[in-house]
């Protein structure tokens, strides 16, 4: 092996975490504050708008504990095919290869019961996730990306909340808590929101970030102040001996290690085959669409009942994502879902102009990686154990970074993680 592609290892070992998005690089701390030597593996630039971790909607939500679909969402199924810009859409295209995925995804929410698994499973996941991140964001130097403000759901009416209620009876049950914001509370505490919308639902505890690719960055030059190297090159497979990992390798060569961590998120199915794991891994592409200084925008963050997305102002604009769209990993965007996140925009906060010119509005797009059961995989490899999982958060990766990223540096250090692990398991879909 070419002396160029060694690292200097600590007393633990050597780790490749392969993937500098938000989970990689969480992970990546936490494997050097375990004493491992750490090189952290990526052929793009940290924080850069080719990561999922860029573009998602900024927030820091514990209460993001229910599954995208639920109890009778099989019957929208139909209008999910025929609206290609609706706030879930299939591309007929794709519809052959995604049918058992989609069949999956849909029974396992099938139920309150099994909505209620789900929930019971993210919450430790999510819990006091705002804290964590401010810590480490104050440990990077960035302790300004963090706002602990709370988010807010709001309503046109009461009634549009009740219509809701499976999922904050949901919520209650795991524990999670809010506020009722009436009427004349939400025009003081959203002056600038359109008056057509009367209830909301506030949870204090939760935050947001006000640049998530300013941050995962932050994250990763940490990581290599700590110690870290980082390589920009894509992994391509593994060397093993014996059941025991050697290499981990790479589009530029083998880099020794002892063991190696798949964060690579939405591109993390490939290579979780290599070490034994068939795992039903999707692309859920999501856009957004960003008003670069906006003349009106709310207070924190928000999401409409009548649009289900995210409104947060970050340090680049009055920032809106959402949208939900099954198609290949390397499928061209459909600009016009994000437009239409720009036009919602515009009808929520009549004071931003209707005469946007274009180069005041970026759109974006990327993609989730998400598993069919709302749940990650994290845990040990079947077929080579100092191979660790850790991909599959659809919705919740930037919540949920640090703990999994506690979890992955208890599994390397062969210590139990601090919450039960077996709902991650990655042996559970065969």
């Amino acid at each position: 092996m070419d002396e160029a592609t060694k690292t200097g290892t600590a007393a633990r070992g050597h780790v490749v975490v392969i993937g500098a998005g938000i989970i990689g690089a969480t992970s990546a701390l936490a494997a050097l504050r375990e004493g491992f030597g750490v090189t952290l593996l990526d052929p793009g630039e940290p924080g850069g708008e080719q990561a999922a971790s860029y573009g998602n909607g900024a927030w820091l939500s514990p209460q993001s504990v229910l599954p995208t679909a639920g109890p009778g969402t099989w019957r929208k199924v139909p209008g999910f095919l025929r609206d290609p810009l609706g706030p879930l859409a299939v591309r007929w295209g794709y519809l052959p290869r995604v049918a058992p995925w989609l069949l999956r995804f849909l029974w396992s929410s099938w139920t309150e019961e099994k909505v209620l698994r789900i929930a019971r499973a993210l919450r430790p996941l999510l819990l006091d996730a705002p804290l964590l991140h401010q810590d480490l964001a104050e440990q990077a130097g960035v302790p300004d990306l963090i706002a602990r403000t709370g988010l807010m759901y709001i309503y046109p009416d009461r009634a549009d909340y009740e219509a809701e209620a499976l999922g904050y009876r949901v919520r209650k049950a795991v524990g999670l808590h809010w506020r009722e914001v009436e009427a004349e509370e939400l025009r003081q505490r959203e002056p600038e929101l359109d008056r057509r919308y009367t209830f909301g639902a506030l949870f204090e505890e939760a935050g947001h970030i006000r640049d998530p690719g300013a941050y995962v960055a932050a994250l990763v030059a940490l990581a290599e102040r700590e110690g870290a190297r980082r390589v920009r090159a894509g992994a391509t497979g593994f060397r093993t001996e014996g059941g025991r990992l050697r290499a981990v390798v790479t589009t530029q060569g083998e880099i020794a290690a002892d063991r190696a961590v798949i964060a690579a998120g939405a591109y993390s199915r490939r290579l979780a085959g290599m070490v034994g794991h068939k795992v039903p891994l999707q692309t859920e592409r999501g856009y957004h669409a960003v008003i670069a200084n906006p003349e009106a925008g709310p207070r924190i963050p928000l999401m409409p009942s009548d649009g289900k997305m995210a409104v947060t102002m970050t340090s680049t604009g009055l920032r809106v994502a959402g949208q939900v769209e099954i198609a290949a990993l390397g499928a061209a965007p459909n600009w016009r879902r994000a437009e239409i996140l720009r036009d919602y925009l515009l009808r929520a906060f009549p004071g931003l102009p209707r005469d946007l010119p274009a180069e005041r509005v970026k759109f974006w797009m990327g993609n989730r990686p998400s598993l069919p059961d709302a749940l990650p995989c994290i845990g040990p490899a079947r077929e080579c154990t100092d191979v660790v999982l850790a991909f599959g958060h659809a919705h919740v990766g930037m919540v949920a970074a640090p703990r999994t990223a506690r979890l992955v540096g208890a599994i390397l250090a062969g210590r139990t993680p601090e919450i039960p692990i077996e709902p991650y398991n990655p042996c559970r879909f065969g």
